[in-house]
């Protein structure tokens, strides 16, 4: 998990899960642009960290029932915010746990949690398909699939549509409108090869520049990618991309089909980069056996995105030394399951 350097003071509700990285000169893509196919920008020499954020201004309304009041801090104060799934043993989704009954743990070290909320936000949501040429059969489903998850977005919910194959493409930038997510999503035609690793590459970085103008703005940040096989013709490794996955504030949900053969090399490659993404960022993997399950595959993605909470602390290790810390979220309920992300990397000195 981030932690977000906090320039002037700010409201600790503003940082959710969902505060992206912001570049104020890079604005997110206009959304009537034409798909235009795009090229990882290679990774830097060194790991560097998000820029500083600033809040929106204005001190918001008390919070609902169920959350803490939001406290204010001073500048300089470093906030630690994570989005946590939790399942029972039937894997449903528990949502009505309490603060008291959370505790957070980094790098072994038990942390004063100082904010709490079960209330769903909106999405920024990055939705990834695979068109390479082995998908020729199988893109009429993944369109009706990845077109009914968007009709389950909510009108404050944005998303973006990519496609890859031997190029990706952006075939819409960040909208809230579904006809236009929906359009995007029917342009898909199968061909080439398999560029997963720079796809993913890709809209991570364009997931950094959504910028969060007003405290309606402020999103949890969601990656969706949907892949029949492993990468076999990107530039970016999958190193590269594990580290900026780990950098980011996304989510990343990964769906790879099963073929005939899953001792396949292939695919057990595939699964291992789709496994380790989602586990490291707190999402969720999937290895559907059909490309018939794929409806239902996304409907969990959607009540899943819908059934989290937001924690906040302050840490109680005050190095600005740039190292990954690892985090561990535990509830006093038994029988149930907490999930996020795996840790985060520490600012470093200015």
């Amino acid at each position: 998990m981030t932690r977000l350097s906090i320039v002037v003071a700010i409201v600790l509700a503003g940082f959710t899960a969902g505060l992206w990285a912001q570049q104020t000169a890079d604005p997110a893509p206009p959304p009537a642009a034409p798909a235009q196919p795009v090229a990882p920008t290679p990774p830097p020499a060194a790991p560097t960290t998000p820029p500083a954020q600033q809040a929106p201004g204005q001190t918001p309304p008390p919070s609902a029932q169920g959350d803490r009041q939001r406290p204010s801090f001073r500048a300089g104060i470093d906030i630690v915010s994570l989005n946590v799934t939790v399942t029972d043993a039937s894997n449903h989704y528990v949502t009505d746990l309490a603060e008291n009954e959370f505790s957070v743990f980094e790098d072994g070290v038990k942390q004063n949690i100082t904010f709490f909320s079960r209330r769903q936000q909106p999405i920024a949501l990055s939705l990834l398909l695979d068109s390479s040429a082995s998908m020729e059969q199988h893109i009429g489903t993944l369109q009706t699939a990845a077109t009914n998850f968007i009709k389950k977005l909510k009108p404050n919910d944005i998303a973006q549509v990519i496609d890859f194959d031997s190029r990706v493409e952006i075939r819409q930038g960040f909208t809230g409108n579904q006809a236009d997510l929906q359009n995007a999503i029917e342009q898909t035609n199968a061909g080439g090869s398999t560029s997963l690793h720079n796809a993913i590459y890709i809209a991570l970085k364009e997931l950094r520049k959504v910028k969060a103008v007003s405290e309606e703005d402020v999103r949890r940040q969601a990656l969706i990618v949907f892949s029949d096989g492993e990468d076999t013709s990107s530039l970016v490794s999958f190193e590269e991309v594990l580290d900026l996955a780990k950098r980011s504030e996304t989510a990343i949900y990964a769906i790879a089909l099963r073929g005939n053969d899953v001792q396949a090399k292939g695919f057990r490659e595939a699964e291992f980069v789709m496994r380790t993404l989602a586990q490291e960022t707190g999402g969720r993997a999937f290895f559907p056996a059909r490309i018939e399950d794929l409806n239902g595959v996304y409907a969990q993605i959607a009540d899943e995105l819908a059934s989290q909470y937001t924690i906040g602390y302050v840490s109680a290790n005050s190095r600005r030394d740039g190292a990954f810390r690892r985090l561990v979220v535990q509830t006093s309920r038994a029988n149930i399951t907490p999930r996020t992300k795996k840790g985060y990397y520490a600012p470093t000195a200015r």
